[in-house]
């Protein structure tokens, strides 16, 4: 058994592109950087970059390139791949390509329930929405509820 999944929460680099297979699907490609500190051998904090290649299939694509734009934060599940290939100059390179199955925007200015719906697919909202009703509290809730 094997089992190849990752989970990416960074930015877009780039605006994605749509375009159609010949069959009409819709494929969307952009890039996105995650980022993480780290101390160098100075103890000196350092950012480390690391960029993934997106892509995404049927109406996650259509969505993503109808929503998304360079900047714009998103959460990403999908399976992984490492390509190489060869540049003009004969130097090998290595490309990280997710092929995406699952896709929540983080940002927007005031459309996170539009986009997140969107993006799921759906009517519904997910977890990542700034205005989730699960963040609404009220002040007579006691400890005695809480199962732990």
């Amino acid at each position: 058994m094997s089992f190849n999944k990752i989970i990416l929460v960074g930015n877009l680099g780039r605006d994605p592109e749509l375009r159609y297979t010949p069959q009409g699907t819709a494929v969307c490609n952009f890039s996105m950087a995650t980022n993480e500190k780290r101390r160098d051998k100075n103890g000196d904090m350092q950012d480390i970059t690391t960029w993934f290649r997106v892509t995404l299939w049927g109406r996650q694509a259509e969505n993503a390139s109808k929503y998304l734009q360079k900047g714009n934060s998103v959460y990403i599940e999908g399976r992984l791949k490492l390509d190489e290939w060869t540049d003009r100059e004969g130097n090998t390179r290595q490309t990280l390509d997710v092929t995406a199955t699952d896709m929540h925007f983080l940002s927007g200015s005031g459309r996170n329930e539009e986009m997140s719906a969107a993006a799921s697919g759906g009517g519904t909202s997910n977890e990542f929405s700034s205005s989730s009703s699960e963040s609404k509290t009220s002040d007579d809730s006691g400890d005695d509820d809480i199962p732990f």
